[in-house]
């Protein structure tokens, strides 16, 4: 799945990492060892972007996204759900509502696709 978000022309690679910065998936043109260490990375990412919402004026609010600019590129982290987190990068020539779009529409995919519902114990489930 996280291989759809690639088909925007200049996307490179994706990765579904949790907030404790352990790989949860990755797209097929990166390694998983180089996930691995980008998942580590952008957790600390996002802890450190969601630290900065006083910087709003506004009474703290939950985290969405962080957008990281290099000359290079663009690296998009969202939230993908409670503690995890899906994080695309790009080349500069990006079409970045295209990727933000397509980011979003994975999420909601992901939501469904890892949503399970909650297990009931067999007996107690037929005592009621």
């Amino acid at each position: 799945m996280l291989d759809d978000v690639l088909l925007v022309p200049e996307a490179r690679h994706a990765i579904l990492l949790s907030a404790d910065g352990l790989l949860r998936a990755h797209s097929a043109g990166i390694t998983k060892d180089e996930a691995d260490r980008q998942a580590a990375a952008l957790s600390g990412v996002q802890s450190i972007s969601r630290s900065t919402s006083g910087f709003l004026d506004t009474e703290p609010t939950p985290w969405r996204q962080t957008l990281i600019e290099f000359a290079g590129g663009y690296v998009f982290l969202v939230a993908a759900g409670p503690g995890a987190y899906l994080a695309v990068s790009a080349g500069e020539a990006v079409d970045m509502e295209a990727v933000s779009y397509r980011m979003q529409k994975l999420v909601d995919r992901l939501g469904r696709e890892l949503t399970a519902p909650p297990r009931q114990d067999a007996e107690a489930g037929a005592l009621r």
